[in-house]
């Protein structure tokens, strides 16, 4: 069995972050571990607090997994201060880490602010050069390419300034806030539209992560950076059309929707 690991902050509500990544990577048939950068006081409707922790012991986590498992592909996302940021470019630089997955997570689907202000040069400059691929919403997309994003042709632009100043692959998602959740994918010179679904369904807590988590997830499997794109956005849709509603806010998806096992019941 190929193994994922991802480094990311952890979700109480178990819509995102840590919780959404393991549930993604068990549905897409690979062995999960985890290395936390944060622990998160949130539900659907926001966060209410932040417990980062030491890059010391950040850096403890990685070595363990990479000593023991090593992980065939790493998914990134919540990273709050530069000093963390520092530390995961470090030590996967150090392993030679393969089939890395960037999922910049700068602001939540509530709102709430989740990276330090001086965290993103770090960001640009330690770690996306190293990414396989770097998956920003449009917002994201707007931050790391230094532009505004109106429109379908805005997206072409900055996925290419964005692949072309750190030499990553980038997925830059549409959402309803440009097009119907359409992500277009920029690669070494070549580009490609992926067709999401319109699913008229508010709870999309935890979507970012869980595409990402997805991707890098076929990404060990085997599959070509194409494929893996194509496949996540797929488990994507089925997890939003199951239609789950759990929560006051924007609510979670549903992981598991396509669990078949004699223990489910």
């Amino acid at each position: 069995m190929k193994s994922v690991l991802t480094i990311a902050g952890s979700d109480s509500s178990g819509g995102a972050g840590i919780q959404a990544d393991i549930k993604t990577m068990t549905m897409n048939g690979v062995f999960a571990t985890s290395a936390i950068t944060a622990l998160t006081a949130q539900n659907t409707m926001g966060v209410t607090g932040i417990h980062t922790v030491s890059p010391e012991f950040l850096k403890l986590q990685i070595e363990a997994v990479f000593d023991d498992i090593r992980p065939d592909a790493v998914k990134i996302g919540m990273m709050a201060s530069s000093e963390l940021i520092d530390t995961i470019a470090d030590t996967l630089k150090r392993y030679n880490a393969q089939n890395i997955v960037v999922d910049p997570v700068m602001i939540a689907t509530s709102g709430s602010k989740l990276m330090e202000d001086g965290a993103l040069s770090i960001l640009k400059n330690e770690l996306l050069p190293m990414a396989t691929l770097v998956t920003p919403n449009i917002p994201e997309a707007q931050v790391l390419a230094d532009m505004e994003i109106h429109n379908e042709e805005e997206m072409l632009i900055a996925a290419k300034k964005i692949s072309e100043t750190y030499s990553c692959a980038v997925l830059c998602k549409g959402g309803h806030s440009i097009n119907d959740a359409n992500d277009f994918l920029y690669s070494d010179g070549k580009s490609m539209w992926f067709y999401g679904k319109r699913t008229d369904n508010p709870n999309t807590h935890g979507t970012g992560c869980t595409l990402s988590s997805a991707i890098a997830s076929n990404l060990a499997k085997g599959y070509s950076l194409e494929e893996s794109v194509k496949r996540a956005k797929d488990y994507i849709s089925g997890a939003l059309e199951s239609m789950l509603d759990l929560g006051k806010g924007s609510g979670p998806l549903n992981h598991l929707y396509d669990l078949n096992s004699k223990f489910k019941d």
